[in-house]
């Protein structure tokens, strides 16, 4: 956990430090680069982590992930240009995406199935805490050390990751072999790229007729047409074209795109208006971007728990992109003398917009795509979103740059000036304001106001396109097991096979049920007339064979005295006859476990019947081995003081 926070807290941290290292560094209009080469280069390296931790084994490349990671670190907080600190990020990214996949797939390896839907559930809360803890932490750190401990400050906390992995981590070594689509996905990662690179610089690095940008847009074409053919050849395509046919993933695809071109585009240039316009501290810009954070973490849990008890998704993206087009539009109308109330309040209408919809687009794919391309599905939701947070910042920073020099010569018009007034040395470096005369100051200030409005002003149509959008999502019945957790919707990237993906779906939800209710009723359909704190012994022996009776209770983490009377229970059913202290099953006892093995399995059959257990061999063994696993765990023990 400590690992992936280091990498979802960097999507983020640097948002209210931006500012800052701008003005050390210089280079305004690269700006957005310093969240997209991270941004792009985590999006573009998950699906390898994902596969290479499969086939190869995850201690020894999640090792490998947090030192790339943390020599990426190192470097960017040594950088000393602009351009050093845009690459030094994308190093970081490259372990980024490492750190996040395999901490997730780990997960599996050492926690028993019964308990992993709540660890699972801790893992996704990461992303939570990252998006409200980034923002505070960059601006701690610039107010109270330097920006460059943004990037330190994952060195002691990586490094005792390290150790700790290194010493401690026995994963099992289950291996997967795997075709890997390297083709497919350097071409993907390629063509984004250059629509990325179109965005950013064109207009400002070159002319949008130049033959720069020119090629750059060639280069998407011929690498999209390029990798469909490769994809539909491949034997596990990174993202296989028929998924372009299914009307709810393009449609969420699309919808996703725009939120995160949305969400990051705003956690990019918000800092940057309250520091300069307003003249707040970065710490206190962090503190001024918790209500947008709060409306988000609020609206995703919240639509995500009312979807499950009325089975209704689709009004959700369409209620949370129209409020999430009205809020970029009212952003939009900020100046530099709007007030604290004003903006918070219109920071959390954006945040519940993007709430309302981050949550419902995995559960709208996984809920519409047949079993064989679940996995890949849920993957391609988070990497659109991916991708269009990189797109939308480097498309807010081409536009925030391109007017911030039309307004700041707009604003000198006709001003008197001090000798040797550089113009594009302040927009590079907005810590010179302070040095102006106050007419000149002033209308700097409103020059930034505007530039920044006007992003907001651009998105803001764009936002309506995906409410346009929105309304072609396909409603169908609800399955069981449709439904994202908070780290889905908060943009974890996800890189799990169709299987895995159930695994991980079904044991969340298993995680929510009540054990005492649980035994009682297996026991009740396996014909078994015992108390559930029994039926949870004759799983325990069913599952592992003999056992000391002292042993039994102290791994239940109760006496012998409490535990005997669900012994003698058993006992005096003959399911269960004592030798000298041990515990072993008769015949009866032996059935009787079974047949709440099978119990189980009915449940968990019901729970993934529309994937086809019956057709899918793999479905078919997940559901032997978690009816074993997920019953008579050692933390599984049913309380009736508590449960029932």
């Amino acid at each position: 956990m400590l690992a992936m926070l280091l990498a979802a807290l960097d999507q983020t941290i640097v948002s209210t430090a931006l500012p800052t290292i701008v003005s050390d560094l210089g280079g305004l209009n690269h700006l957005s680069w310093v969240v997209t080469a991270y941004m792009l280069a985590v999006t573009a390296s998950t699906p390898l982590w994902g596969k290479l931790g499969d086939q190869y084994g995850r201690k020894h490349l999640f090792m490998a992930a947090i030192v790339l990671f943390l020599i990426g670190s190192a470097l960017a907080g040594l950088s000393q240009t602009m351009g050093q600190l845009i690459g030094f990020r994308a190093l970081q990214g490259l372990g980024g995406g490492g750190l996040m996949v395999l901490a997730q797939a780990i997960v599996a390896d050492v926690v028993p199935a019964r308990e992993r839907g709540r660890y699972q559930g801790l893992f996704g809360a990461v992303f939570g805490v990252s998006s409200v803890g980034g923002p505070l932490l960059g601006g701690f750190f610039v107010d109270h050390l330097t920006w460059r401990w943004v990037f330190y400050i994952n060195l002691p906390i990586g490094a005792v990751a390290l150790v700790v992995v290194g010493l401690v981590l026995h994963a099992r070594e289950v291996r997967t072999r795997h075709r890997i689509d390297y083709l497919g996905t350097v071409l993907l990662a390629g063509a984004a790229s250059s629509v990325v690179l179109l965005t950013a610089w064109g207009g400002v690095e070159y002319g949008w007729g130049s033959p720069v940008i020119i090629a750059l847009g060639a280069a998407a074409v011929v690498l999209i047409a390029v990798w469909i053919p490769v994809e539909r050849r491949a034997a596990e395509p990174v993202m296989p074209p028929r998924l372009f046919r299914q009307g709810t993933f393009v449609f969420t695809s699309a919808v996703g795109f725009i939120v995160g071109f949305a969400m990051f585009g705003a956690l990019t240039f918000l800092p940057l208006y309250l520091q300069v316009v307003h003249g707040v501290t970065p710490t206190l810009s962090g503190v001024h971007l918790l209500p947008m954070v709060v409306g988000m973490f609020l609206m995703s849990v919240g639509s995500g728990q009312l979807i499950s008890r009325t089975g209704r998704y689709k009004v959700y993206p369409i209620a949370g992109t129209a409020i999430t087009a009205v809020a970029l539009f009212l952003l939009s109308r900020l100046t530099e003398f709007s007030t604290t109330l004003q903006m918070s309040l219109l920071f959390f209408l954006l945040g519940a917009g993007l709430g309302l919809v981050m949550q419902v687009l995995v559960i709208a794919v996984q809920n519409s795509v047949a079993y064989e391309d679940l996995g890949v599905a849920t993957s391609g939701a988070t990497f659109f979103r991916s991708i269009g947070g990189s797109f939308g910042v480097a498309l807010f920073g081409s536009i925030f740059a391109n007017r911030l020099s039309v307004e700041v010569a707009a604003a000198l018009r006709g001003v008197p000036v001090p000798p040797g007034f550089d113009p594009e040395a302040v927009q590079g470096n907005a810590e010179l304001l302070a040095r102006l005369p106050g007419s000149v100051r002033t209308g700097i200030i409103h020059a930034y106001a505007e530039a920044i409005s006007t992003v907001f002003l651009v998105a803001a149509p764009v936002a309506l396109v995906a409410f346009g959008l929105a309304w072609f999502i396909p409603e169908q019945p609800l399955k069981k097991t449709a439904g994202g957790d908070t780290g889905e919707a908060y943009g974890a990237p996800a890189e799990r096979t169709s299987i895995q993906e159930i695994e991980r779906i079904v044991l969340a939800r298993l995680g929510r049920e009540g054990r005492f209710r649980l035994y009682r009723d297996l026991s009740a359909q396996a014909g078994l007339n015992v108390p559930p704190e029994s039926a949870w012994v004759l799983a325990r022996l069913g599952n592992e064979g003999p056992l000391r009776g002292t042993d039994l209770a102290r791994r239940a983490a109760v006496s012998v005295a409490e535990g005997r009377p669900y012994v003698d229970a058993l006992v005096e059913a003959g399911y269960v006859r004592r030798d000298d202290g041990t515990l072993l099953l008769t015949g009866p006892g032996g059935g009787a476990a079974e047949r709440l093995f099978a119990a189980r399995r009915a449940g968990l059959a019901e729970l993934v019947a529309h994937w086809g257990p019956d057709v899918h061999l793999e479905l078919a063994e997940l559901l032997d081995r978690l009816s074993r696993e997920t019953l008579g765990h050692l933390t599984d023990r049913p309380e009736s003081t508590i449960d029932a």
